[in-house]
């Protein structure tokens, strides 16, 4: 009946009234069952949805070995079933088969992990997840666990070998500068080869949105092969760190409890920026100019780390190559 009425020019609202359904219902029966070319036939759909109801099911990532090596490649980068899942649904809209089949949930690919028969995916992927675990936890117990907003994000464990060595450009380390009565803020990101540094106008907040925009906003101006990854001590300003991972693209690590140490970089630069941003002042009294005027006269300042080249000279060439 929908084939037919398709074909006689009505619209989904006028198909509905028809058979005593909603639109939404033969929209989705449409969108779901059309061919390729955008046509609907009765008998392709008939058979679709009877190769859905049939079970048991084919585990999604048991059929597509080309999602499972991207799935396994991103796992071993460091990158979250959450992450990966957020990745895929924001490259993949779509409602088309294709572009669902594209993508799969963080929950699927948990089950792949540790319920389903693995497919495609290695037996000891698990090991790359944050916790490292063989099998689930139950549900239960101290539910204080769940309050803590960096559960599932990664570790400077999981950093990879060239943010440490500072071979490859691209990874940065960040902090919040705190002014009086910790009434103020000003947000420092250091990039660790080059000792290149950008301040965050952060005016009159700091808490995790607040530090989210303006981050993201700041280092979407960088090239993308400049944002490798972020390492920050584990504040609760950056408790909206998904949102910086999936909007710049970039994993987010944090350093272990107690360990501002791990963000050495960063440290010696804000020790450095204290020349400036002096201590037990207010810093909302600084203008995003002014802070911009900061950062660049830092950033022209030689270092004996850099064979007395500038920060800007150093990422300049970089920029060049």
């Amino acid at each position: 009946m929908i084939a037919v009425l398709l074909r006689q020019g009505l619209s989904y609202a006028g198909i509905g009234a028809a058979i005593g359904r909603d639109k939404s219902v033969v929209w989705r029966e449409v969108a779901r069952n059309r061919g390729r070319d955008g046509s609907y036939w009765a008998p392709v759909a008939h058979r679709a949805a009877h190769e859905r109801r049939r079970r048991p099911k084919e585990f999604k990532l048991a059929a597509d070995p080309g999602l499972c090596g991207r799935i396994t490649d991103w796992m071993d980068a460091g990158w979250s079933p959450g992450l990966i899942a957020a990745v895929l649904r924001h490259d993949h809209p779509g409602t088309s088969i294709e572009e669902k089949m594209a993508r799969v949930s963080h929950e699927t690919i948990y089950q792949a992990l540790y319920v389903q028969t693995r497919g495609q995916l290695r037996q000891d992927l698990h090991r790359q997840l944050s916790l490292r675990r063989a099998a689930r936890k139950p549900r239960g117990g101290d539910q204080r666990q769940t309050r803590n907003p960096y559960r599932e994000a990664f570790t400077i464990s999981q950093r990879p070998a060239e943010a440490a060595d500072r071979a490859v450009p691209g990874h940065w380390e960040g902090d919040l500068i705190i002014g009086s009565a910790n009434r103020s803020a000003v947000g420092t990101l250091v990039e660790r080869t080059t000792r290149f540094t950008l301040l965050l106008h952060l005016p009159g907040q700091h808490d995790a949105d607040t530090l989210a925009e303006a981050m993201i906003t700041q280092m979407r101006k960088l090239p993308d092969h400049l944002r490798r990854s972020l390492t920050w001590d584990r504040g609760r300003e950056l408790a909206a760190y998904r949102r910086i991972q999936l909007d710049l693209d970039m994993p987010v690590y944090f350093c272990d409890p107690h360990s501002p140490w791990q963000r050495g970089t960063n440290e010696n630069t804000n020790r450095l920026l204290r020349h400036w941003l002096t201590k037990g002042t207010d810093l909302s009294t600084h203008t995003a100019a002014d802070l911009d005027r900061i950062a660049t006269t830092l950033n022209q300042r030689p270092r004996p780390t850099l064979n007395l080249k500038t920060p800007a000279q150093a990422l300049a060439e970089l920029l060049v190559a």
